[in-house]
């Protein structure tokens, strides 16, 4: 079955470590998903706030160029694109005639039947069963799974995992050798994109989760989604500012530990990205 795959801004720009070691992952594992020619951005994260009819035309066009490049499935590792992708899939299928319409400006059918993968179903469907084979080395740590609020809600549209309490990154983490912590912080939003306008709200939110994590004594963040990567790591300085502490506590990919586990290596994982490092991994 042919996959595609979309990057989305992030991961093509201030995130290429997630892209990176999503691609690395998939070739030790004997898949090549193929990137959508010619995407666009999908309007996350301001465009559903400011003009609802750009805000589902935005993603709708890289449905239907997905759709028109032969493409059964596609893989978005931002869990904001995961987002915004489905709602919109979801929306169209809900009505025809806005669908047929939007077909007609995009000039392009949309029939609405593309699967869309986050990276955690993509693991889960390509690779889990046979992570264990190819352990080199064991990811022996204790680990926050952290989701956020992107890749669970709205669970009536998205209908994955748990929206309270999710399991999946847990479940595969355990299968490398880590340790999940049970905490209270792991569906809490981290400031989302007010990273540059109201930095003192991320500082605030994103402060809370590396704080309750590091109380744990979790040795690393594992996510899911640039954006709360961006937060939780770039916006350290002003987090410890913050909690008035220092903390060093790294937030790595999902795609990263996996990598790390079966013999990636850490170059061609992109964790030297890191702004907190990760030495210890």
């Amino acid at each position: 079955m042919k996959t595609g795959f979309y990057p989305g801004c992030s991961l093509n720009g201030t995130s290429p470590e997630y892209a990176q070691s999503t691609l690395a992952l998939s070739k030790a594992f004997g898949i090549t998903p193929v990137e959508i020619s010619d995407w666009s951005c999908c309007g996350a994260t301001a465009a559903h706030n400011l003009n609802h009819e750009l805000a589902v035309a935005l993603p709708a066009r890289v449905l239907a160029l997905a759709e028109q490049q032969g493409f059964s499935q596609i893989l978005v590792p931002c869990a904001a694109c995961y987002n915004r992708l489905s709602v919109t899939q979801h929306a169209l299928n809900g009505s025809e005639e806005q669908r047929n319409a939007l077909a007609k400006t995009l000039q392009m059918p949309l029939s609405g039947k593309l699967r869309i993968l986050n990276v955690m179903q993509f693991i889960e469907e390509f690779i889990a069963e046979k992570i264990a084979e190819k352990i080199v080395t064991p990811f022996a740590h204790k680990v926050a799974c952290y989701y956020g609020c992107l890749l669970v809600r709205p669970h009536s549209v998205l209908q994955f995992d748990r929206p309270e309490d999710p399991q999946s990154m847990d479940a595969l983490m355990a299968k490398i050798g880590a340790t999940p912590i049970s905490w209270g912080y792991k569906t809490e939003c981290c400031g989302a994109g007010f990273s540059i306008s109201r930095t003192d709200v991320v500082a605030k939110l994103s402060g809370k989760i590396v704080k309750d994590a590091t109380e744990r004594g979790a040795e690393a963040i594992i996510v899911a989604c640039p954006m709360c990567q961006s937060n939780l790591d770039m916006r350290r300085p002003h987090i410890d500012s913050y909690l008035k502490m220092k903390t060093s506590i790294p937030v790595i990919y999902i795609t990263q530990a996996i990598g790390l586990a079966v013999g990636i290596s850490r170059k061609e994982l992109g964790l030297e990205k890191l702004f907190v490092p990760a030495k210890n991994f």
